[in-house]
């Protein structure tokens, strides 16, 4: 177990913000930082980071919380693991009580299937630097890539050895089961007997982006044809190939600065490039592209490079993987590199300047790409070259922006010497079919949606009280330790007149006494649960501590409890996503009128409970055997209240 002064220094030392940045691409918005969701497939940003209260809000998904909430929400961390996480990054050293045997045996699979994973890893590496066998062969083949020591132990590079049940035996000698060993692809079970997966293979370890060990790709060093040469983990509670990018947990913070990402297809081309000095760089690892490896580059930068080599299977596949890209609404940018040389060779053979020289000056967009991939497929065919133009517009036709479609409509018409009209006229007819073609597909939901249409809508009734008892939560949290004057009403009969007057009377008082005074005077109770809890909590800890922080108080709560905090908080920074200062709108900041804010928003919510009261009083005449006077006092006395507040407020009181 980690110690409670671990966690509390966790607590402590860790930045949301930091936490988050490597994960999301933030950008500046006043105070916050606001970024696209990390858990929706969004093109507006709609995640928002608060450094001063160290809390997070996704208004897409309805998720937020702190730093520990975000790690386990996204990389589907537990508890202890997000603490771990956070340790190892700020530098903080885990204290910890020894696991039990019976403790160990209570990890969950999945929890089992990183600890074999990391086990591995460990393993093929200290074989890798330690065994005659590995260093033979294993780190002379990556030394004669040109890896230095530094970049092997980096990218933490391994060995396997030649033999068929090295490492099975050696994990299951270490307590690793079977089950979790086979789960992983690591060993291969037939009846009673196992197999090394990876013998005789160089190891690259494949990282999930907050560092974990995902799976392995191995590389065969021997002229086996039977063998494939690079073979990977198979798919996994752990490993999803089409989820995941090789390079990317030491790439991302690179790429985020850059505001750029190299894609590239083997390992060797990553770690080359980055030992080069361009760190920006992923791969897909001989998989195809798929969206969800995309979206993972989108939560960092709007922007691809592609890389690959010249020969013609090579540029059939990229431009498939570009129009995936496209529909992701990003920009994508293509380099080949000369014939004979890929990323790794053109890397190991030009100094840092001569290769980011030859990226800049040598990508193109995809359009100038695409066409003069095809034009010389063409060969000047006056078919071909039609065929040419529209399959340029198809991938056009696949980007979700208008502004984007007509710029690269008009570069398309320059180089391939066809008419706008012509283009925007086909590209109306891609679309076209396209609508047609999703339409015919989702029939029953068009129908259910034609009746929709012509129904009147009406608006959602808003919950008043709801909004008025998260109100008292947000002005507890925010502002609960502040002293405030507050002015109250007091009424009471004129000297002169005989009538009765509102007199103002002025009081300092601290937030939370004045709110809990006067929710106690009218005895009035929270009827939202989470609510009631949240309220009780923070009045406990407002009374026990002078130095009320919101950070370490949504840090002690449970999850449910701390994500509607979360929500409370942050819920106004949803509008500063539209960028009102730049407008010129300047809202009231409402730090500027706490007082009056306390004072309306308890007014109000006891208006509406004396309303709520009128309106069962009502009822209760509908029975048979009520009693008519007490039923008329007890009206009559809600009424003056009524009266009487709407004074107080100023404005009738109509809930």
């Amino acid at each position: 177990m980690i110690s409670q002064n671990t966690i509390s220094q966790v607590f402590e030392t860790a930045r949301v913000e930091e936490v988050i940045g490597d994960f999301v691409q933030l950008k500046r918005a006043g105070s916050n930082f606001k970024g696209l969701s990390p858990f929706s497939d969004e093109r507006t940003p709609s995640f928002m980071v608060s450094p001063a209260k160290q809390i997070w809000k996704d208004f897409s998904s309805g998720k937020g919380g702190n730093a520990v909430t975000f790690l386990m929400e996204h990389e589907h961390f537990t508890y202890p693991e997000a603490i771990r996480y956070l340790a190892k990054k700020y530098n903080i050293e885990i204290e910890e009580t020894e696991r039990t045997d019976e403790e160990k045996a209570q990890a969950d699979a999945r929890e089992s299937l990183y600890l074999v994973s990391e086990y591995a890893n460990t393993y093929f590496q200290k074989i890798l630097h330690t065994t005659d066998q590995g260093k033979a062969i294993g780190l002379s083949y990556f030394k004669e890539r040109g890896f230095t020591e530094e970049t092997i132990k980096k990218f933490q590079l391994g060995y396997s050895l030649d033999q068929w049940q090295a490492f099975s035996d050696e994990a299951l000698g270490k307590g690793y089961k079977i089950e979790f060993l086979e789960k992983t692809g690591l060993t291969i079970v037939k009846d009673d007997k196992h197999f090394d997966r990876f013998k005789g293979r160089v190891m690259f370890p494949i990282h999930s982006m907050s560092g974990r060990v995902l799976g392995f790709g191995g590389r065969i060093l021997t002229n086996d044809k039977k063998a494939a040469k690079y073979l990977n983990s198979p798919e996994s509670d752990i490993y999803h190939k089409s989820k995941v990018l090789y390079g990317l947990y030491f790439a991302k913070q690179s790429i985020a600065k850059e505001n750029n990402c190299y894609l590239v297809e083997g390992y060797t081309d990553v770690i080359q490039l980055y030992q080069k000095g361009v760190k920006n760089v992923v791969s897909s690892s001989g998989t195809a592209l798929t969206p969800e490896q995309i979206r993972l580059i989108n939560r960092l930068t709007n922007n691809i490079t592609v890389l690959f080599d010249g020969d013609a299977a090579g540029l059939r596949a990229s431009l498939r993987g570009i129009d995936l890209i496209l529909e992701q609404g990003m920009n994508v940018r293509v380099c080949t590199f000369p014939e004979g040389e890929d990323p790794d060779s053109f890397a190991r053979s030009n100094s840092l300047a001569e290769l980011q020289e030859y990226l800049s000056s040598h990508s193109k967009d995809f359009i100038q790409f695409k066409a003069s991939v095809l034009v010389e497929e063409a060969n000047n065919d006056p078919i071909k070259k039609a065929e040419t133009i529209r399959d340029i517009v198809n991938s056009i036709a696949k980007i979700p922006d208008a502004i984007k479609q007509e710029v690269y409509i008009q570069e398309c018409a320059q180089i391939m010497d066809i008419s706008e009209n012509v283009l925007f006229s086909t590209l109306a007819q891609i679309n076209k079919r396209e609508f047609q073609e999703a339409n015919k597909k989702h029939k029953q939901e068009q129908k259910a949606f034609d009746v929709v249409r012509n129904t009147e809508t009406t608006k959602p009734k808003i919950d008043v009280q709801f909004e008025l008892e998260k109100k008292i939560i947000e002005i507890l949290m925010l502002y609960g330790d502040r002293k405030e004057v507050f002015e109250d009403l007091i009424l009471k009969e004129d000297e002169v007149s005989g009538d009765l007057i509102l007199e103002p009377i002025k009081q300092e008082a601290k937030v939370y006494e004045k709110i809990y005074l006067d929710l106690q005077e009218d005895e009035m109770q929270f009827s939202n649960e989470s609510f009631k809890a949240l309220y009780y909590s923070i009045m406990d800890q407002l009374n026990r501590d002078e130095n009320f922080s919101t950070k370490d108080f949504i840090n002690q709560l449970d999850q449910d409890l701390a994500n509607t905090v979360t929500s409370i908080l942050m819920e106004d920074e949803k509008y500063n996503l539209h960028d009102w200062h730049r407008n010129n709108i300047i809202p009231k900041e409402k730090g500027d009128t706490i007082a009056q804010l306390v004072s309306q928003t308890i007014l109000h919510l006891r208006g509406l409970l004396i309303e709520k009261k009128l309106k069962d009083l009502s009822q209760e005449t509908l029975k048979e055997d009520y009693d008519s006077k007490v039923v008329l006092e007890d009206s009559q006395s809600y009424n003056n209240l009524k009266v009487l507040l709407a004074r107080k407020l100023g404005r009738v009181v109509n809930y």
